[in-house]
């Protein structure tokens, strides 16, 4: 029996992730109404009205009713099928990146749950606990469960324990990158306090940063602070300059932290890799 080809597998990645988007469509929407991201049924916003399953395909149905619902007319937002594709997009790229491994299962969890937090940040600039809090515990277990070891060896020679096992080791490293991830970010919170007298910085992104650097690790959790802040600066400079906002307009930066922590998990290593390469 041949095996499967891996541009089908890749295919078949891409469409599982446009439904997940769909998915994440409805959690991006309820979760931070608190409403139910079960029941009631898919509907308009504008008029109630239930989406039918024929009006419910990713992407298609969006491009077949031209963005706007088939019973009021009202727009329906481009952000819709743009986190369907990203989903779908991402989702392929993990099996790339993965091949057919268990670490394909929580590189996949971990993209919709960034994918989320993005764009709740951005309609409402808030992290919910109730994606952070489950994805910090659930990164732990994944790290105990499946060993990742890479960059480790400065920690076995810190801790002085070569012959710890794999999975000990891993999760010392999850558990000093949730600590490193929340913790310098909750630093420069309080930095900012005292120089400030207000609070630059929700606690959502120090709760984010706790998930993402139990999952990375430490050393790519800082890859993912320095991009976050330099994608951040970059576009808040722009706005700035071309907008004319003041420089104490509020910005997502869980946005930001997002976007490179998917760049860490993708390109992090090869990334770090290469800087280190610099001074050798």
């Amino acid at each position: 029996m041949q095996s499967i080809p891996i541009e089908l597998i890749a295919t078949g990645l891409f469409l599982f992730g446009l439904i997940i988007g769909s998915f994440l469509n409805v959690v991006i929407y309820r979760v931070p109404r608190r409403e139910s991201i079960i029941l009631p049924a898919s509907h308009c916003i504008g008029c109630g009205a239930q989406v039918k399953p024929y009006d419910n395909i990713p992407l298609l149905s969006y491009a077949i009713l031209k963005g706007r619902c088939r019973n009021c007319k009202q727009p329906i937002s481009l952000i819709y099928p743009f986190v369907e594709l990203l989903t779908g997009v991402l989702f392929a790229l993990a099996f790339i990146k993965d091949g057919l491994s268990w670490s394909l299962i929580p590189d996949l969890a971990f993209i919709a749950a960034i994918i989320a937090l993005i764009f709740i940040d951005y309609n409402h600039r808030i992290l919910p606990n109730v994606i952070t809090y489950p994805g910090l515990a659930i990164a732990i277990v994944v790290r105990v469960w499946l060993p990742s070891l890479e960059g480790t060896w400065i920690l076995r020679q810190a801790l002085a324990s070569p012959d710890w096992p794999d999975w000990l080791l891993s999760l010392v490293n999850a558990l000093v990158g949730a600590l490193v991830g929340g913790g310098a970010l909750w630093f420069v919170r309080w930095l900012y306090f005292v120089w400030k007298r207000v609070e630059g910085m929700g606690l959502g992104d120090i709760k984010m940063m706790a998930m993402i650097g139990a999952y990375l690790g430490w050393q790519l959790t800082l890859l993912t602070i320095f991009l976050g802040s330099l994608l951040g600066s970059v576009v808040g400079i722009y706005l700035i300059l071309s907008r004319g906002y003041n420089t104490k307009f509020e910005m997502p930066f869980g946005i930001f932290l997002g976007v490179a922590a998917v760049i860490a998990l993708f390109a992090g290593w090869p990334i770090l890799n290469w800087y280190s390469g610099l001074f050798k």
